[in-house]
């Protein structure tokens, strides 16, 4: 386990008090690692999992060769090009069952779809192809077909003793089919990635206290509850925790004690006057950055070794689970890691997604923790200063040539959370780039599957 200075000395470059945001990803990938311990699952229960080992076929899929179509299987040797080609119909093959029958030249079957194909045919025409002729014979229009066509292959899709599903591949609705076709009622995946989380701060209000002067309620325990919620991991709630030495030591302990990672937001700003910053240097190895990025320059990342506390918390982590999640063996390695986010609401959400979300994948064992950008064309000039990556809020459609092009959604400050609201993607302009002409092509990190 290299601790946050080894890392740092083999990024080339590297200096936290300007660290560019491709390089924060870099760092992530060091310093966590996937998590361990694996789990059996029902398919119905193991929807958005990570395989934790490869899925073998055991049977082939097709199993055999078979009709893609409704219609007429035939040995397509006998089509002439330019000619009309007439059957005479022997029989029916259906779906579930083998046509027991023989068939020869100047013949066919009328066949279902899924169906096994007769032996010695390798094409079917649709129905609609064809017309009746003579009693029991039916006519194929000219030049509407080749030889081959509509046959599924036996192991087309998947063969005996393949692999399936590669460990490491997360469990999206199509994953389910795709297993369930091999008649496998379960997976091995995996366990649930635990994330504890809170908030931070004496100006901090929680839902149902009463307004007051400089004080805010708190926006990002809810933000951040539904992006953990959406990547399928274990939350732990531990609510606002006061900016008091005794507080703040008891939650990070239980939080460390008792998950994988955790999240904070706010009291990560150089030259803040709040305890957060001091207690994360007191209880671990933790960097503090300064990302040449907008919105959400601060972060401190690290690891906080799980010791609970036997003070009382601010949350109502129970001691019991804390000590038995300490002590299981097959938890993340080297404490939580621990991901400190800066206090305003878009400056969270834009932090979790482009850096937090990766990093949390890898952990839980996702071999593909990234989505790929899409490239759209921006509808309207932005300003842009090079040396800073920014992610600015974005709505994006399809224009009328079928191309992405995105716009921004207004205002586009840290705290400005109804800008993020209205937006379905996030402008991607990276640290060298410069200001924006209208029509030009710009990177789009979209929401969906996302938050």
């Amino acid at each position: 386990m290299k601790t946050i200075a080894q890392i740092a000395a083999e990024l080339q470059g590297y200096d936290p008090q300007a660290l560019r945001a491709d390089d924060v990803n870099a760092f992530l990938h060091h310093l966590v690692e996937p998590v361990r311990a694996t789990e059996e699952l029902p398919l119905f229960s193991a929807l958005g999992r990570v395989l934790a080992r490869d899925v073998v076929s055991p049977v082939s899929v097709p199993p055999h060769d078979n009709s893609a179509m409704d219609g007429y299987a035939f040995a397509g040797a006998q089509l002439v090009p330019g000619q009309p080609l007439t059957l005479r119909v022997v029989g029916t093959a259906l779906a579930g069952k083998a046509w027991a029958g023989t068939v020869g030249a100047g013949e066919c079957v009328k066949i279902m779809t899924g169906a096994i194909m007769p032996a010695g045919l390798d094409t079917v025409v649709p129905q609609e192809f064809t017309t009746a002729a003579a009693e029991g014979h039916v006519t194929i229009a000219p030049d509407v077909l080749r030889p081959g066509d509509n046959r599924r292959f036996k192991g087309e899709d998947l063969m005996e003793g393949g692999v399936a599903l590669a460990q490491g591949a997360l469990l999206t609705p199509a994953a389910l089919g795709l297993v369930a076709s091999l008649g496998l009622p379960t997976v091995t995946v995996f366990r649930r990635l635990r994330v504890a989380y809170f908030s931070t701060g004496d100006e901090i209000l929680s839902l149902g206290e009463p307004p007051c002067e400089g004080a805010v309620y708190d926006s990002n325990r809810y933000t951040v509850f539904g992006l953990l919620t959406r990547l399928g991991v274990e939350v732990v709630d531990l609510g606002v925790v006061r900016d008091e030495p005794a507080q703040l030591e008891a939650a990070f302990r239980a939080a460390a004690g008792r998950a994988d990672a955790i999240i904070t937001s706010g009291g990560v700003s150089v030259g803040e006057a709040d305890h957060t910053r001091t207690m994360m240097k007191q209880l671990g190895d933790v960097a503090f950055w300064r990302i040449a990025m907008r919105p959400g320059r601060p972060m401190a990342v690290g690891r906080i070794a799980g010791v609970p506390s036997q003070a009382k918390s601010a949350s109502s982590v129970d001691t019991a689970s804390a000590n038995s999640y300490q002590n299981d063996s097959n938890r993340t390695p080297g404490g939580a890691v621990l991901f400190g986010l800066p206090g305003n609401p878009v400056a969270v959400m834009v932090t979790f997604l482009a850096f937090v979300r990766p990093a949390l994948l890898r952990m839980m064992g996702c071999s593909h923790p990234a989505p790929p950008l899409l490239r759209a064309t921006c509808t309207e000039a932005l300003r842009k200063k090079p040396g800073r990556t920014e992610y600015q809020r974005g709505w994006v459609t399809t224009a009328a040539d079928g191309t992405l092009q995105v716009r921004t959604t207004g205002n586009q400050g840290s705290g400005v959370l109804s800008s993020m609201v209205q937006a379905n993607g996030l402008i991607v302009l990276h640290h060298g780039q410069g200001n924006v002409a209208a029509g030009d092509g710009v990177d789009v990190m979209m929401f969906d599957g996302m938050i």
